[in-house]
């Protein structure tokens, strides 16, 4: 029996995957895989948390100076995502050329990329990156952009309103992925913040 064709394509409904993430060395693998425009879309995904849907209508319209505002196809256009646009998210957009209306195109082309062009090119960059069966969505980056926010100090309501995800779903992901030993790394750095301007013996 051949290899199935839908690894690593297929999306499962959210209830199953909310609570999958990618680790740092899998986005690496399949980026230095992919074709430029395919790594530009893989870091945006990990950087917005928007699903495929969404970044394929991404416009540069829905770039403002200081967030990325978006409805979300999900939500049937109901939620609305609001991204703030921070550092490593600017370096992203900065590398897109702006070829058209739309912010994902094909390499020296302003041809929008297509749902059957990204899976054409997801399943080369797959193979290419030796992922094998590995149990991995491309819709499953938005996981890791919840844990990079949490771990960035904000709120599970503010996350929740920055991807347009319900509070549930981002505390599903936040208990699970974002490891007990990160977490305590974090509050330790911020009470040594604090301490630093504080004398303690007094």
């Amino acid at each position: 029996m051949g290899a199935n064709p839908c690894i690593g394509l297929k999306q499962l409904y959210d209830s199953n995957r909310a609570d999958i993430v990618w680790s740092e060395s899998d986005i690496e693998r399949m980026t230095k895989a992919a074709p430029p425009w395919l790594s530009r879309m893989i870091l945006l995904a990990v950087n917005t948390g928007l699903r495929r849907g969404d970044l394929l209508k991404l416009c540069w319209s829905h770039i403002g100076s200081d967030e990325i505002e978006i409805r979300t196809g999900k939500s049937r256009d109901k939620i609305k995502a609001l991204i703030p646009l921070h550092a490593d998210l600017e370096a992203v957009l900065a590398s897109i050329p702006k070829r058209g209306p739309l912010v994902l195109t094909y390499d020296d082309s302003r041809r929008p990329v297509t749902s059957n062009g990204f899976t054409s090119a997801w399943r080369r960059a797959w193979a290419d990156a030796g992922m094998g069966d590995a149990d991995l969505h491309f819709n499953d980056l938005r996981g890791t952009a919840i844990t990079r926010l949490y771990l960035a100090e904000f709120s599970e309501r503010e996350i929740a309103e920055i991807v347009g995800w319900t509070e549930e779903s981002v505390k599903r992901i936040i208990h699970r992925y974002v490891g007990r030993a990160a977490a305590v790394r974090n509050r330790i750095e911020r009470i040594n913040q604090i301490k630093k301007g504080t004398d303690f013996a007094k």
